[in-house]
């Protein structure tokens, strides 16, 4: 009698966008949530603080945006510089190019024999020949040609849902205080879900995650509200 067993793996690849908007969220809860809370130990009109904090989540955003495009285009730009100089090398040293990936098949266990049949197969294919020492001699994997405009979309619009999080009380608001009470009922439940699923996604603990974020944030958020309360007096 035979049995089967059918054998499902479970991994999760944190993929780019998922990165983006991690960065995107974690700016956009925490740094509006401060600033807020510091104007609300500061100020006695609720509508100072939302025209404050639309401006520092518009700049934010921005600002986070251009931060992600930068590092998405200087990706892009060193694995193409890196690749042209693969290209050159199996051009014009092809023995040592050879060699390095005997070299890296050896490491793999391989048979000397077999080494050299791997090798001689893969020098007929230029493309592929530098494509796999791109990825195995360099630890390069080609980038997303787009992923620099991607990135700042992605950033971007994850900090101004962020941001509006915090924000979003005020907009209700008879007084500084009332829309701090509930701006942080809210943000702090939107840090700890946040916290649970950012952990959950990469493989951390979610409860310890989530307290995390979420002291992070209720932290940053009190340091701001007492400094301003201080130097308002």
């Amino acid at each position: 009698m035979s049995h089967q067993h059918d054998h499902k793996e479970q991994h999760f690849t944190s993929t780019e966008l998922v990165t983006d908007i991690v960065i995107g969220m974690s700016d956009g809860l925490t740094v509006p949530f401060a600033l807020a809370a510091g104007l609300s130990g500061a100020v006695h009109d609720p509508h100072v603080i939302v025209i404050a904090g639309i401006a520092e989540v518009a700049a934010g955003s921005i600002a986070m945006g251009l931060g992600g495009y930068l590092a998405g285009k200087t990706e892009v730009d060193h694995y193409n510089s890196e690749y042209k100089r693969e290209v050159w090398e199996v051009d014009n040293l092809p023995e040592r190019e050879k060699e390095e990936v005997r070299e890296i098949f050896a490491e793999m266990g391989m048979s000397e024999t077999t080494q050299r049949l791997v090798v001689e197969e893969m020098a007929k294919d230029k493309t592929k020949w530098v494509e796999f020492m791109m990825r195995y001699e360099l630890g390069l994997e080609k980038p997303d040609p787009k992923r620099a405009s991607k990135s700042a979309m992605n950033i971007g619009m994850s900090y101004i849902i962020g941001g509006m999080v915090p924000l979003s009380p005020y907009f209700f608001a008879t007084t500084p205080v009332d829309g701090l009470k509930w701006s942080c009922a809210i943000t702090v439940l939107c840090l700890f879900v946040f916290g649970y699923f950012k952990a959950r996604i990469t493989g951390q603990n979610p409860l310890a995650g989530a307290i995390r974020v979420t002291l992070i944030g209720s932290g940053a958020a009190a340091a701001a509200f007492f400094i301003a309360q201080l130097f308002s007096h």
